[in-house]
């Protein structure tokens, strides 16, 4: 556990580090950012009461007024909730610079894995992975997830890469920096909020005892890298891959459009396959990020 005065944790967490207890990470970025108010802290509450019941303590990671929670109360959470739109997204480099102006954030996972490995926390539980973007042969446009699941000793389970991503050349880039790709109880890698990509992955693991195995083996060979664990989605509340394929390509052409670069471009196009895909996007995203949430609890639990 990391005692930096930068870090607060809430009494739960510390509680559960000093005794050894299993804690899960969990990303800020997809809930808070993802969803609108109040469903963002009511989906949070779902989250935390879910990660408790499967036997974790949850440490939701933000930045709040200048300092990082690890954990957060649920006064908390509906307070941040309500503050959806009026915080910055932060990825690794933001953190010291909105810590420096007192400032609130919203983790991406990237940042969720900062914070977790340096707090000893090695699950972290999100929505879906950034990746490589379309086109970034030529933008050199590649999320920061990659890079920090590349050297922070975590395991990220997720529902594979966004969908609005290239995710063949997501795949490649993470077979060129070593990191271990799993899928639980699926050979395919999943689409976020599709079941199927089409994209075979390289292991598929049917246990959580047998994932956190092989953690603890790649540990005691000195392996840098993380691992992900991709999670697909409850086929009940997946949309229709060939439907939510055309809606990202449309979302594309309209992004060369508006000119939109950079960090905006997930944004830009994640808001464009929410508004045509309506509410049937903002329920798969809920229940993808409660069962990841659920899977990295148990995970958690085999790890002690």
């Amino acid at each position: 556990m990391n005692n930096n005065p930068y870090i607060e944790y809430s009494g739960e967490v510390l509680t559960a580090l000093q005794n050894n207890q299993p804690v899960v990470a969990v990303e800020t970025g997809g809930t808070f950012a993802g969803l609108p108010y109040p469903e963002n802290a009511e989906t949070a509450g779902t989250v935390m009461e879910e990660i408790r019941k499967n036997g974790a303590v949850p440490a939701y990671i933000s930045i709040m007024h200048g300092r990082i929670k690890v954990g957060m109360t649920e006064s908390e959470i509906d307070d941040y909730g309500k503050r959806r739109g009026t915080m910055q997204k932060a990825s690794g480099r933001e953190i010291p610079l909105l810590l420096a102006r007192g400032e609130y954030g919203v983790m991406t996972l990237a940042a969720a894995m900062v914070v977790a490995d340096q707090a000893g926390i090695p699950v972290v539980s999100g929505g879906g992975m950034g990746g490589v973007h379309r086109g970034a042969e030529v933008t050199m446009d590649i999320s920061s997830d990659l890079e920090e699941i590349a050297r922070r000793n975590v395991i990220v389970v997720c529902s594979g890469a966004k969908s609005v991503l290239d995710l063949n050349l997501t795949m490649e880039y993470l077979e060129t920096k070593s990191v271990p790709v799993i899928g639980y109880k699926t050979d395919e890698m999943p689409a976020y909020m599709a079941v199927e990509s089409g994209i075979r992955l390289p292991c598929r693991m049917n246990s959580t005892e047998e994932i956190a195995e092989a953690y603890k083996i790649k540990n005691s060979l000195n392996i840098a890298s993380g691992m992900i664990l991709m999670n697909p989605i409850s086929a009940g509340y997946a949309v229709d891959a060939v439907r939510m394929n055309e809606v990202i390509e449309e979302a594309v052409i309209c992004s060369k459009r508006d000119n939109v670069r950079g960090k905006a471009i997930t944004e830009y196009l994640m808001k464009y396959l929410k508004e045509k895909m309506g509410a049937d996007s903002v329920e798969a995203q809920k229940n993808l990020i409660i069962g990841n949430a659920v899977l990295a609890a148990e995970l958690s639990v085999s790890l002690l």
